[in-house]
């Protein structure tokens, strides 16, 4: 495969960990892939290079987007040293209201496996954030910084607090103006703690409405991020002319050849399409 892009895979990850789970891929299975997508030759593009695509411009062919969901503690831990090691990057969602101080925590570039802080599982996690101990589980401000600056990650939104409005409120107007709170929150912190923001918005469990449209791109965002499969060409249509809705893929804890076999199909639109289609 030559030339340029015809659509770009966009894929999704949460824990990079230890401790089996839910949405979680094991440190082994994630080093074994990246180490395939660096082989062969994929390029790891960021935000700003997949809005252009989706907006006209040209990629170069095997371009991919890494992303990962909430910005847990593991990502730092697992996921940054494999990035780093093959010189990739990844897109974090970050709930802006989670990150907290304190000195970086020690990673598997920096110290041996006994030393490294513990890591909760999906569902402990969880019920640690809703106790209050979310520097258990998140990443801290110190640790995104060095994430950034080793150019492994760039932050984006996963709002604020990370609640389903649409589950919590009384009313339709209580929604939207909860919502409207939450985003203008998020944007508030990602501007001070990263000096910008930007217009890429994933949404909490992969729900939005045409409410949570309407009010995200009211605050500024214009790409979104959901749960959906599929791959993303420049056809794809949107409701406005600067809006985009883009699909993404769960990565599983399989070996590197599963992956393999799904950049190839989400590579080519056509295929994509008619492989979709057949699963469903």
């Amino acid at each position: 495969m030559s030339g340029h892009a015809r659509a770009v895979p966009v894929l999704m990850y949460h824990h990079i960990s230890t401790s089996p789970g839910m949405i979680t891929v094991s440190p082994e299975h994630f080093a074994e892939q990246m180490a395939y997508v660096a082989s062969a030759g994929y390029k790891t593009v960021g935000a700003a290079e997949l809005a252009a695509f989706l907006h006209g411009e040209d990629l170069p062919a095997k371009s991919l987007v890494i992303t990962f969901d909430d910005g847990y503690l593991d990502n730092w831990v697992h996921a940054h040293p494999v990035l780093l090691k093959h010189g990739l990057k990844a897109l974090c969602f970050l709930v802006s209201s989670w990150p907290g101080l304190g000195e970086v925590r020690d990673n598997t570039s920096s110290a041996a496996k006994e030393a490294l802080p513990p890591l909760l599982n999906h569902h402990d996690g969880d019920l640690a954030i809703q106790a209050g101990h979310i520097d258990d589980v998140i990443l801290r401000w110190s640790e995104i910084d060095a994430m950034r600056q080793a150019g492994t990650f760039e932050f984006h939104s996963h709002t604020h607090s990370h609640v389903r409005w649409d589950q919590v409120t009384q009313s339709g107007i209580e929604k939207r103006e909860r919502l409207q709170q939450d985003l203008h929150d998020a944007r508030a912190t990602l501007a001070t703690r990263l000096g910008s923001v930007s217009d890429h918005l994933c949404w909490p469990q992969g729900y939005y409405d045409d409410d949570y449209r309407e009010v995200a791109r009211e605050a500024g965002f214009s790409h979104f991020y959901t749960c959906h499969v599929g791959t993303n060409a420049q056809s794809s249509a949107a409701k406005h002319a600067d809006e985009h809705s883009i699909n993404r893929l769960e990565v599983r804890d399989r070996p590197a050849s599963w992956l393999a076999s799904r950049l190839w199909v989400h590579s080519r639109p056509a295929i994509s399409k008619a492989y979709l289609k057949i699963k469903r």
